[in-house]
């Protein structure tokens, strides 16, 4: 007779759970806690939560945000359909004021200029997990105008922010721009530089560990593409064939992608969407392909009111409302099957001021408790000034190669001559781990 639950058995149960059950079941016991923060149920939770991926809001009202999520179509549908969704809310994080947009990369939310009340009264830049509020001030430079992007290395498993310094909106090759990598223990900012000028903007996507964002050339027109390789940390400049920009990047298929988005004469459907898609990075050499986007008149006008939130693993374009709109819709284009879904989003707990409300949207949204295990690393690592800045580049740490068996059990221990008071004291505490995680999982089912 087995004196545990088998780890396999619980593993199968809790990786189908919502990762918030998973951080309730986490204070069971210290053996439940041990459990469930190993490597191997981390992957296979995050396994799981890529098989069921969420579109993530972030709403803006007054200054304060609040994130909601909800399920993406997994089905094809026929075209312009219109499916009414559910948000589930996640958490309303209203410690700080930032009246601009965030950015997203790999489960974080990065706001490079929120103003903290209990802080200071200089802007701040901040990382956020949109699944439980935490937050973590970034150190300090005491840089004037700047320009930061949050980015990602899959390769080591590191969130970098690339913070360019921007004296009257210019990032120039001649002076000190920084570096800051999460999770390398104390927190310092790292100089580094840049071998060509620029004027950076906001759009921005991380793509498979290359930072892409847009700037404006240092002779002004045309814009240009700026990809930064997050692991090296090099710099390349591209240039772009449409003179103005693009309304948006996205990841297709991995590769980066241009939107245009153009409104027809009475500021509604139909859309023409025009996608550019850098198919070769050294020549460069990009491919154009046009469509026109039609939804059914009771959507109403979007007065270009749409804003291009990403790529779907399974293909879709996503388009999302950028302003005060409740219901507000959600468009999912497929180019392949030429097909277009609406989602109708209903979004409660708005209040009645709503003239200052703006949503944000984030493709492929999954659950991932690396992140949140991160998010608590970085908030008991100390933050270091900007007088701490350190010039040298760390050396890349020694990855650990691991592999998951669902078949071992916990490791037990086993004693032949225990007496029968510590059989029956083992037995017992057992069976209460076994009532707790039917009584856990009775409460979060029913």
């Amino acid at each position: 007779m087995k004196n545990s639950i088998p780890i396999d058995l619980i593993y199968e149960i809790l990786s189908r759970l919502p990762a918030k059950s998973v951080a309730r079941c986490r204070c069971v016991s210290k053996q439940w806690r041990s459990i469930l923060r190993r490597q191997d149920f981390t992957e296979l939770f995050l396994t799981r939560s890529k098989a069921r991926p969420r579109l993530l809001i972030s709403v803006q009202q007054d200054g304060k945000w609040s994130f909601l999520s909800l399920p993406q179509p997994q089905n094809h549908y026929e075209n312009s359909s219109l499916v009414v969704a559910a948000t589930d809310f996640h958490t309303k994080f209203s410690s700080g004021i930032s009246l601009y947009s965030c950015s997203y990369a790999s489960g974080l939310i990065y706001f490079h200029n929120m103003h903290i009340p209990k802080e200071d009264v200089d802007p701040e830049h901040v990382l956020c997990d949109p699944l439980t509020g935490q937050y973590v001030i970034l150190p300090e430079l005491g840089v004037g105008h700047s320009v930061s992007y949050l980015g990602f290395d899959p390769i080591d498993k590191e969130f970098k922010v690339l913070f360019m310094n921007t004296s009257d909106y210019i990032a120039s090759n001649d002076v000190d721009h920084y570096i800051l990598t999460l999770g390398a223990g104390e927190l310092k900012w790292r100089k580094i530089r840049c071998p060509f000028t620029h004027e950076p903007v906001w759009n921005r996507i991380c793509i498979n560990g290359v930072l892409y964002y847009l700037a404006i050339s240092s002779n002004g027109l045309p814009y240009v593409l700026v990809c930064f390789d997050v692991r090296s940390e090099k710099f390349k400049l591209l240039d772009i064939e449409y003179r103005y920009g693009f309304d948006g990047l996205i990841n297709y298929k991995g590769k980066l992608c241009g939107i245009n988005l153009e409104y027809a004469y009475h500021n509604g459907f139909p859309v023409k969407l025009t996608m550019r898609v850098l198919e070769d990075v050294e020549k460069p050499e990009w491919s154009k392909h046009d469509y026109s986007l039609w939804v059914e008149s009771k959507v109403g006008k979007v007065n270009y009111n749409l804003s291009v939130s990403g790529m779907t693993a399974t293909g879709d374009i996503v388009l999302s409302m950028k302003y005060v709109s409740n219901p507000c819709y959600v468009f999912y284009f497929n180019p392949e099957r030429n097909t277009l879904q609406v989602q109708s989003v209903e979004i409660q707990g708005l209040g009645a001021n709503r003239d200052c409300i703006s949503y944000y949207a984030f493709v492929d949204y999954v659950e991932d408790l690396s992140v949140n295990d991160a998010m608590l690393q970085l908030k008991s690592s100390p933050l270091l000034q900007g007088r701490n800045i350190v010039t040298k580049r760390p050396k890349p740490k020694q990855r650990r190669h691991t592999s998951r068996d669902l078949s071992k059990s916990a490791p037990s221990v086993k004693n032949k001559h225990q007496n029968k008071y510590k059989f029956l004291a083992n037995m017992l505490y057992h069976s209460v781990g076994l009532a707790i995680l039917f009584f856990v999982l009775f409460v979060l089912f029913f």
